[in-house]
């Protein structure tokens, strides 16, 4: 048997290492690259409002500061690029820190240097995302929708085809829907925070990754595989904190059996998260049986340092008034969601909230 030279415990950490190592390397050239791009714009900007008849002057002056750019530094200095370094500028600019512009104001033409500038910003960072994000959510014409999801992507680490679903799925309607004005300021300023059950909930959940029709018939069982199947998917349209504990969870009393089809935990809010798939209509037995599922864990399941138990029935279609009636009027355990196997009309999320704000 030969005998290990290089332990393995010293391997896996100098191979964590070089892997951190990248990582932040990786990071610090999209930090620079993304800042370097805001500085450029500035000064494409700044050049644009000396006083002239600017219009075909701009135009002119992008055309040969490409030029010349892509003859000195290669790929990447289209006029089509320059001009989204301007735009990008234009759009960043209210909230950039102040800190770099008087930086950068200070330093004479004959002196200025971009490192400074990035240095300053590398101190207090603003542009964490890639500037491929970027690229994609400066073209959201609301403040704080951009603003909700340029927090998200940093704090869920969310690649450019997440975020790209997310928005295409109308995530910050769906949450902003069931907030008042004070909740959509918070989703812009903070992202979106669990503190309490109702804000793990949306409705609807979007489901479109799962490749179902939207009139296709199928059982229960089939849209529970589905979503097993895609589960990575489906913790992605949860949201933050849930991880999965099981499937046609079996639990007894009376010497009778019983199956939750879901079964979650949720680490911010410390409790079980259960999850009953209906295709059909929602009924008041549903929203009665996952009452009675929630109470087991509640009794017999949860830890005395865990919170109570929530249950989400995941439904096609709903009558609120008829869970308003079944469910007690402090509820704050049991709902009822819809869920949708196609990409919704953003347009018609944007309308109701856009009514609700009138």
């Amino acid at each position: 048997m030969t005998k290990e030279i290089v332990p393995s415990n010293l391997y896996l950490k100098i191979a964590e290492l070089l892997q951190t190592a990248r990582q932040t390397v990786v990071r610090a050239v999209n930090q620079t690259m993304v800042y370097t791009y805001y500085e450029i714009g500035r000064m494409i900007v700044e050049d644009e409002q000396q006083g002239k008849e600017r219009a075909e002057y701009g135009k002119q002056v992008l055309k040969e500061l490409s030029k010349r750019l892509t003859a000195d530094f290669g790929k990447g200095f289209s006029v089509e690029n320059l001009d989204r370094m301007r735009f990008f500028y234009q759009i960043y600019s209210k909230s950039i820190s102040s800190t770099v512009l008087t930086k950068s104001e200070k330093t004479t033409a004959n002196t200025y240097s971009i490192q400074q500038t990035v240095s300053a910003e590398l101190q207090a960072p603003r542009f964490q995302l890639s500037w491929s994000h970027y690229l994609k959510l400066m073209r959201i014409e609301n403040h704080n929708e951009r603003s909700f999801y340029e927090i998200e992507c940093i704090t869920n680490n969310w690649s450019l085809k997440e975020l790209q679903r997310q928005f295409d799925t109308a995530l910050y309607e769906r949450l902003a829907l069931s907030r008042d004005k004070k909740g959509i300021k918070q989703l812009a300023q903070q992202g979106h925070l669990i503190e309490k059950p109702s804000d793990a909930i949306k409705d609807p959940y979007i489901l479109e990754f799962l490749g179902l029709p939207e009139h296709h018939h199928y059982s229960e069982t089939v849209l529970e595989q589905e979503i097993f199947d895609k589960l990575e998917h489906f913790l992605l349209e949860l949201g933050k904190g849930f991880t999965f504990v099981g499937r046609q969870v079996r639990f007894t009393f009376d010497e009778k059996h019983f199956h939750v089809d879901l079964v979650f935990y949720n680490r911010l809010l410390k409790c079980f998260v259960l999850i009953d798939l209906k295709i059909g209509e929602l009924s008041h037995q549903d929203l009665g049986q996952m009452q009675m599922y929630v109470n087991y864990y509640d009794r017999f399941v949860k830890l005395p340092d865990e919170n109570k138990t929530v249950g989400i029935v995941l439904c096609r279609d709903k009558n609120e008034t008829l869970v308003e009636i079944t469910l007690p009027e402090d509820n704050d355990q049991i709902f009822a969601s819809r869920y949708q196997t196609i990409l919704p009309d953003k347009q018609a999320f944007i309308e109701l909230l856009n009514e609700g704000e009138v």
